[in-house]
């Protein structure tokens, strides 16, 4: 009667039934690039999010304001001026450039810049003011 290697296999086929020390450094050499360029991914996602709330926050002080300039319902003069700024818990610096229109004196163009208390600009928003008889 013939008698079978247990679990179905040949003697020499038994010897090679595993991975080699190569493969299995090169399943680990992919998988370990694969979680390397997740997580630059990741970290580019977070970094994104965060300037993106910092824009916002400027670009809601810069509106605010531009608004509450209109709401004084005074023409603005000509110039330049400083403000302060606070949204989300940071401190946001801003300047407002106000110059004529150009093309009608009763016009005039609003510039407001906000910055990071480090000097790097944030958001410009631009509109423009009339007199009101």
């Amino acid at each position: 009667m013939k008698r079978f290697p247990p679990h179905g296999l040949s003697a020499t086929r038994r010897r090679w039934a595993g991975f080699t020390l190569i493969e299995v450094m090169v399943a680990l050499a992919i998988v370990a690039m694969a979680l390397a360029a997740g997580l630059r991914a990741t970290q580019a996602l977070a970094g994104n999010a965060e300037r993106l709330e910092e824009v916002t926050a400027a670009q809601w002080c810069a509106d605010n304001h531009l608004t509450e300039l209109r709401l004084t319902k005074t023409f603005p003069g000509t110039g330049q001026a400083e403000f302060r700024c606070e949204q989300l818990g940071r401190a946001y610096l801003g300047r407002l450039v106000v110059r004529p229109a150009g093309f009608n004196p009763d016009f005039r163009q609003l510039q407001a810049t906000v910055y990071r208390e480090d000097g790097v600009a944030l958001v410009t928003l631009t509109t423009l003011a009339y007199r009101l008889w």
